[in-house]
C-alpha cells in the first residue's frame, strides 16, 4: 500500500509541475509533506532528508546573495555590449561570443540568474541589428545548460550529484569541464550551419551597435570592486577546499556575509533577493525522494537496471546517460538528479572491480545537464528564458524549442558517450 501511495504522490507532484497548475515549490512541498502525512516518512526521517543536504541549501543561499550584488553593478550588461562591439556587430560572431560568455558565467554562477541577465541584453542587441532574436536566445539557453556541466556549482543538478557522490569541486571541473567545452563546440557548429548564413546586417545597423555606451550600464564601481574581489576569493576557496577543508557551504556563506557587510546592505533587503521558491523546491524534493527511497522503489529500479544491462559495466554507465536525459525531459533535471542518484547508489556495488565507479556519476551529470536542453520543461533555465522572451514579445513555442533543443541534446549526449568511453572504459 505504501508503494502505491508513494508512487501516486510522486506522479501527482510531477503532473502539477509539468502542467504548471501549482508553482514548483508548492508542488514538491505537497509531495514531501504528503509522504509524511500518509506515514511513508516520520518527522525524523523527513527532517533528516533535508539536514543531510544542508550544504546544498546554504551554498545556494550564499551564491544567490553574491550573484545578486554582482548583478546590481551592471557588469553583465557592460560585458554583453562590449562583446557586440568587439565583433563589430557581426551577427554570427556576436551569437558565439554571447554564448561563450553565458556558458562561462553559468559555470560559476547560478545559470537561471545568468540567463535572466543575458537574455534582455541579447534581445536588445538583436533588435538593434533588426534580426530575429530567436537564434540569440535559444543559443544562450543551450549555452547556459552546457556551461552548467563544467563545475559542481554550475547547475543545481551538479550540487545534488556532488552531495550524493562526495566528489569535490576540483574533480568536477577536471572531469566535466572538458565535456562542457566539447558540447559548446557542437552547439556553435550547429548554430553556424542552421543560422550562420541567414544572419545578414547592414553597415548602418552595425554602426549603431558601435555607438552604444557600455560605461552607462555600470552603476556602482565600488560595489563592483568589492563583489569581484569576494567572488574571486570564493572561487579560489572552492578550488583549494581539498587543502583548507572548510566546506563549500561555509566558503559561500562567508563570502556572502562579508560582501553584504562591506556593501552596507540591509539584511531584509538582501534576503528579499534570495530565491526562496528554489530553496523550498529543493526541501520538498529531498523529502519526496526520501519517501520514494523508503518504499524501496529505487532499490527495485536499480536492480532492474543491473538485470537489463546483464552486469555489463559499460552498458550500465551509458544507459544512465540516456535514461537521465529522458527523465530530465519530462520531470526536469533537478528532480531527475535527485532520483537517479539514488538508483546509481544501488547499482555501483554490483559493478565493483569492473571499472571506475565515478563514471556513473559523470554519466548522470551529462544526462541531467545536457538532457536539460531537450524541452522547455527540462530545466528552470529554459522556463525563465522563454518567459523573458515572451515579455519582450518573442514567442518561443514548445515545438520550436524541442526541434532545436533535442537536436543539440542528442548530439552532445552522443559526444558525452564517446568521451566517457575513451576516458573511463578500459
Amino acid at each position: 500500500m505504501q508503494i502505491v501511495l508513494g508512487l501516486v504522490i510522486f506522479i501527482t507532484v510531477f503532473y502539477l509541475i509539468i502542467s504548471e497548475k501549482v508553482p514548483g515549490a508548492w508542488a514538491t512541498m505537497i509531495g514531501g509533506l504528503g509522504m509524511a502525512l500518509v506515514g511513508i516518512l516520520n518527522e525524523k526521517k523527513a527532517l533528516e532528508a533535508v539536514s543531510e543536504r544542508l550544504e546544498i541549501l546554504f551554498l545556494l543561499i550564499g551564491m544567490m546573495i553574491i550573484v545578486h550584488l554582482i548583478s546590481e553593478t551592471g557588469i553583465f550588461q557592460w560585458f554583453a555590449i562590449k562583446a557586440a562591439q568587439l565583433v563589430r556587430g557581426e551577427p554570427f560572431s556576436l551569437i558565439v561570443l554571447l554564448a561563450l560568455v553565458t556558458a562561462l558565467c553559468s559555470a560559476f554562477l547560478d545559470n537561471v540568474t545568468t540567463i535572466l541577465l543575458m537574455a534582455p541584453v541579447s534581445i536588445l542587441l538583436a533588435n538593434q541589428l533588426q534580426l530575429n532574436p530567436f537564434p540569440f536566445i535559444i543559443t544562450e539557453v543551450m549555452a547556459a545548460n552546457i556551461g552548467g556541466v563544467a563545475t559542481i556549482i554550475g547547475d543545481p543538478t551538479q550540487l545534488i550529484i556532488g552531495s550524493e557522490s562526495h566528489l569535490t569541486f576540483n574533480q568536477f571541473i577536471l572531469n566535466t569541464g572538458p565535456m562542457s567545452i566539447l558540447a559548446m563546440i557542437v552547439l556553435i557548429a550547429n548554430v553556424y550551419f542552421i543560422y550562420g548564413k541567414k544572419l545578414k546586417v547592414s553597415v548602418e545597423l552595425k554602426a549603431r551597435v558601435m555607438e552604444l555606451d557600455a560605461s552607462r550600464t555600470l552603476k556602482d564601481k565600488n560595489l563592483l570592486k568589492e563583489a569581484g574581489t569576494i567572488f574571486i576569493l570564493v572561487i579560489l576557496g572552492f578550488i583549494l577546499n581539498n587543502f583548507i577543508d572548510k566546506g563549500l557551504a561555509i566558503i559561500s556563506l562567508s563570502g556572502a556575509i562579508i560582501l553584504v557587510i562591506l556593501a552596507k546592505k540591509n539584511p531584509v533587503e538582501t534576503f528579499n533577493h534570495v530565491e526562496w521558491d528554489t530553496l523550498f523546491f529543493f526541501i520538498g524534493l529531498f523529502m519526496m525522494v526520501k519517501g520514494i527511497q523508503e518504499t524501496h522503489v529505487i532499490d527495485f529500479l536499480g536492480n532492474k537496471m543491473i538485470e537489463v544491462t546483464k552486469g555489463h559495466f559499460n552498458i550500465a554507465v551509458l544507459g544512465i546517460t540516456w535514461i537521465s536525459a529522458l527523465f530530465t525531459s519530462i520531470i526536469g533535471n533537478v528532480a531527475n538528479a535527485a532520483t537517479v542518484s539514488k538508483i546509481v547508489e544501488v547499482m555501483i556495488p554490483s559493478f565493483h572491480g569492473q571499472g571506475n565507479p565515478d563514471a556513473f556519476w559523470w554519466a548522470l551529470s551529462f544526462g541531467s545537464c545536457l538532457g536539460g536542453n531537450i524541452s522547455i520543461l527540462a530545466s528552470a533555465t529554459n522556463v525563465v528564458a522563454v518567459s523573458a522572451a515572451g515579455k519582450a514579445g518573442i514567442k518561443i513555442s514548445f515545438v520550436d524549442f524541442l526541434k532545436f533543443g533535442s537536436l543539440i541534446a542528442v548530439q552532445t549526449l552522443i559526444v558525452s558517450n564517446i568521451y566517457i568511453w575513451i576516458r573511463y572504459f578500459n
